[in-house]
């Protein structure tokens, strides 16, 4: 597996070495002792998620406050999608930088994002199947979102008009935001 440190400390992307022929491919998806020491830590994962998306949609920024804050090993089975993480730990000195990526079912890439990012993607193919795991379960009272075209932020997301949910429509501006991170 190769392991790449981002702009944002904590954030890493893994490819993994994929076993191919004419049969088809064979990878490991995760690997404890792997992981371990990429991060330098055992992370408990204690919730998969995943979600199918068409082309054009686009969920995010998201993130859990603490207590039940959470960290993700991202990726994508199926599809391909531009995925984008914002440091809001306050501390951090890439407070409010983003790291983006393009996941996709053909270059196997994963992301790893520590807590204290918030989180999102647009899908690039109809059908995109997006999964990720979690190191904390879902909390509604806890969830948060950031307006995922905040001009302070300066993502280019690639696409105008995507289709947003009534959360992301109706999510903070990063001006007004304020992090317990």
């Amino acid at each position: 597996m190769v392991i790449e440190k981002t702009n944002i400390e904590g954030v890493l992307v893994l490819t993994p070495k994929v076993f191919g022929d004419e049969r088809g491919y064979f990878f490991e998806s995760y690997n404890q002792r792997k992981f371990e020491e990429a991060v330098g830590f055992s992370p408990t994962f204690v919730q998969d998620n995943q979600s199918k998306s068409q082309k054009g949609v686009l969920r995010g920024l998201h993130f859990q406050n603490p207590p039940f804050e959470q960290g993700k090993l991202i990726r994508v089975i199926s599809g391909s999608v531009l995925d984008v993480a914002v440091d809001i730990r306050k501390e951090s000195p890439t407070y409010g930088e983003h790291f983006k990526i393009i996941l996709s079912g053909e270059n196997y890439k994963m992301v790893w994002l520590p807590a204290g990012m918030a989180h999102g993607f647009v899908s690039l193919e109809d059908d995109t199947v997006f999964f990720y795991k979690c190191t904390n379960y879902y909390n509604k009272e806890s969830e948060g979102a950031i307006l995922w075209n905040d001009k302070d932020l300066g993502i280019d997301w690639g696409v105008d008009k995507p289709l947003l949910s009534e959360k992301d429509q109706k999510a903070v501006p990063f001006t007004i935001f304020e992090s317990q991170f």
